[in-house]
């Protein structure tokens, strides 16, 4: 009776993370994510997967192959580390009555994005966990650690069963603003398990420490002190530390900070589980502007009442225009018809805060071509949501496993020449191991 796994996607790639672990009795799978490429490395196209049925998509190779998942003939249950999408982007696959594990706040960012677009992941059976604290599914006992990462509310996963342990790090980092989640983490595991799966997105790109959420806070504050405004900044709505670093800047620096409405519903939907700026008397420096087509779209599901819900700190186009100096606004490709319609934004900044392999995308490479043409001088300001090298090696020292299994990368070859001294196993897709007690 020995505990094992199959890591289904990811020895070769980075996205759609899925590890199925097993006993003779109990079956799990962790994360169940959309890949970001195909066989060839080329860019997935979601798109695709809408006129397809669950068959196809399993002879392709898109659905992982674990037929019971999807036909529900035997109990398996499902535990997201975080609301990324190559994580979780491939749940309305599997049976409605599956149970999955996640953290409260990831299932509020998967409704907020079924809100805010025209996609409807859904979780009939929802538990929630906490970090640190170890629950069970059948013979196995899962104990979740709250993780720094660019997504809120993200945890790695100790398993442990039948004498046997498996640590999957999801993704993670301690770079940012929750890098005392990091550090109580390396007190409160237990160390020498058996296998960890370590993520090593970064590796490849540098050697180099990454600069630190407060880093990106004191360049902000320079850029917004030195340069001329409006600033106008592309980030993810959902990477939480790098807006908070955007508003601590503003406050630092006397400036409007203008977010558009899901900005602004989804900090004020998470500052239940944590203190987050949001538009409010407590945060005065905070406005709410209102995009067309996100205002449109949200009418025609019904829910204009939530358009109401920031109305008092509402902020025009032509109190932007009036302001310009002193505006810092968050921005996205869907917005351009908004700006259009916006004075004064030449001479301004546009501030790029995303990773630099999104700017070769089709939509985003004509906005930033348009902000450009509109006189915005481009600037890029930005640290990765993932671990750096010395990070993975922190993780390394504080586990001490007694075997590195390279997951969620293409640099699983380079493990070796890093982690010099310690058991890297290179293991392929779909290849089981047991983990012997």
């Amino acid at each position: 009776m020995n505990m094992k796994f199959k890591i289904h996607r990811g020895t070769q790639e980075i996205g759609g993370s899925c590890v199925e672990v097993w006993t003779d009795t109990t079956r799990l799978v962790i994360d169940f994510g959309l890949p970001l490429v195909n066989p060839d490395k080329t860019p997935f196209d979601s798109r695709a997967l809408k006129k397809k049925t669950t068959t196809d998509l399993l002879e392709e190779g898109i659905l992982p192959g674990i037929p019971d998942l999807y036909q529900g003939t035997s109990e398996i249950s499902l535990l997201l580390s975080h609301a990324h999408q190559d994580h979780y982007g491939l749940i309305n696959y599997i049976n409605p009555d599956c149970n999955i594990y996640l953290g409260e706040a990831t299932h509020k960012l998967i409704e907020l994005t079924n809100l805010f677009t025209f996609q409807e992941w859904t979780i009939n059976y929802p538990h929630y966990f906490e970090s640190g604290k170890t629950f069970t599914i059948g013979d196995i006992d899962i104990t979740p650690y709250l993780m720094d990462h660019s997504a809120f509310d993200a945890y790695a996963f100790l398993a442990e069963a039948d004498g046997g342990s498996l640590f999957y790090s999801g993704d993670f980092r301690s770079h940012g603003r929750k890098s005392k989640a990091f550090d109580w983490f390396s007190h409160n595991v237990k160390s020498e398990v058996d296998y960890l799966l370590l993520e090593g997105t970064t590796l490849g790109r540098s050697d180099q420490r990454f600069p630190t959420e407060t880093d990106i806070e004191n360049e902000l504050v320079s850029t917004f002190t030195k340069d001329h405004g409006p600033h106008l900044i592309y980030t993810s709505g959902q990477n939480i530390d790098r807006l908070v670093s955007i508003f601590r800047a503003c406050r630092r620096t006397g400036k409007i900070l203008a977010l558009d409405f899901y900005i602004a519903k989804v900090l004020k939907t998470l500052s239940a589980y944590g203190r987050l700026p949001f538009p409010s008397q407590d945060f005065p420096e905070i406005k709410v502007f209102f995009p067309y087509r996100l205002a449109r779209m949200i009418s025609s599901k019904g829910k204009q009442e939530m358009l109401y819900q920031f109305k008092d700190y509402k902020i025009t186009k032509e109190q932007i225009s009036e302001q310009a100096d002193r505006i810092v606004m968050t921005v996205r490709p869907s917005m351009q018809g908004d700006l259009e319609r916006i004075d004064n934004l030449d001479g301004g900044q546009f501030i790029y805060s995303m990773w630099k392999g999104y700017k070769e995308e089709g939509r985003t490479k004509e906005f930033i071509d348009y902000l450009s043409n509109r006189g915005l001088d481009e600037k890029q300001l930005h640290t990765s949501g993932h671990a750096d090298q010395a990070t993975l090696l922190r993780m390394i020292d504080i586990l001490k496993p007694k075997n590195i299994v390279p997951i969620h990368t293409f640099e699983g070859d380079a493990y070796k020449n890093v982690f010099i001294g310690d058991n890297v196993v290179r293991i392929n897709d779909g290849e089981v191991v047991t983990i012997k007690s």
